[in-house]
């Protein structure tokens, strides 16, 4: 299994085992994502969202305005539809799909150099996004950049009032039960082949074709180290399906 770009920069090897991959996968990985209810009732076409993620973005006040950092289909832009969400993701394939979801926005962004003001979103999530970035350094740069576009808390004679939040996901090393079965002692730095099977004009029998995507398995307390590398404070953390995820704040 290759490590974390031994052959070149980071920059170039998440080109071909990340950006690559995604723009060619983009139209059969949107196929597989779920679409999200708006309500209990309402049928979607694969595992409900996860639970911390809805959560967060329902309880988020009316009118709040934040950002969907690597949002892949925009699977998560119809969740609360009293926010508004800007939307980025590196894919221009999976961006034109995510556009699709309006009223909400979707760019083309690295999300290393986001495009955003800073200091003026109330939210911010980045959901199964930072591991796929190869080299520490980088990580926590992409999340200071997401830190960044957060307003701030302040202080008033009320007292302290609260900024924006980043919900951050990442996928765990210790996931013995899934059917990967990575866990601790594995090696960190992985790839993940997805494979897209297509039908060719005029025969049944199908052909496949295998990616390979580079992930990096956070550690238990690795991505909590990262937020507060990347110059953040940690609100909430936790373990949820295979995955790592916190909550951070300026």
């Amino acid at each position: 299994m290759p490590g974390a770009h031994p052959d070149g920069s980071p920059k170039e090897y998440e080109e071909t085992y990340v950006h690559q991959v995604y723009e060619h996968i983009a139209s059969h990985f949107s196929s597989t994502r779920y679409k999200v209810s708006k309500a209990p009732e309402e049928p979607s076409d694969g595992s409900p969202p996860w639970p911390i993620v809805q959560r967060f973005l329902q309880e988020l006040p009316k009118g709040s305005v934040g950002l969907d950092v690597g949002c892949g289909n925009g699977k998560y832009l119809t969740v609360n539809p009293d926010i508004f969400i800007v939307a980025t993701d590196r894919s221009a394939n999976l961006v034109q799909i995510a556009n699709e979801h309006q009223p909400h926005s979707a760019l083309v962004a690295d999300n290393l150099w986001l495009p955003h003001p800073s200091s003026s979103f109330d939210f911010a999530i980045s959901i199964a996004v930072i591991h796929h970035l190869s080299s520490r350094k980088r990580r926590v740069q992409a999340i200071a950049a997401i830190l960044d576009t957060l307003r701030p808390g302040a202080d008033s004679e009320r007292g302290p009032s609260s900024g924006g939040k980043a919900l951050i996901y990442v996928w765990a090393l210790e996931q013995k039960t899934s059917r990967r079965g990575w866990d601790e002692g594995d090696e960190q730095d992985v790839m993940v082949p997805w494979v897209m099977k297509t039908k060719s004009d005029g025969h049944s029998n199908e052909q496949s074709q295998t990616f390979h995507r580079y992930y990096h398995l956070y550690r238990q307390g690795e991505l909590e180290d990262d937020v507060v590398e990347a110059g953040g404070s940690i609100a909430q953390s936790g373990y949820e399906k295979d995955n790592w995820w916190a909550i951070a704040v300026r």
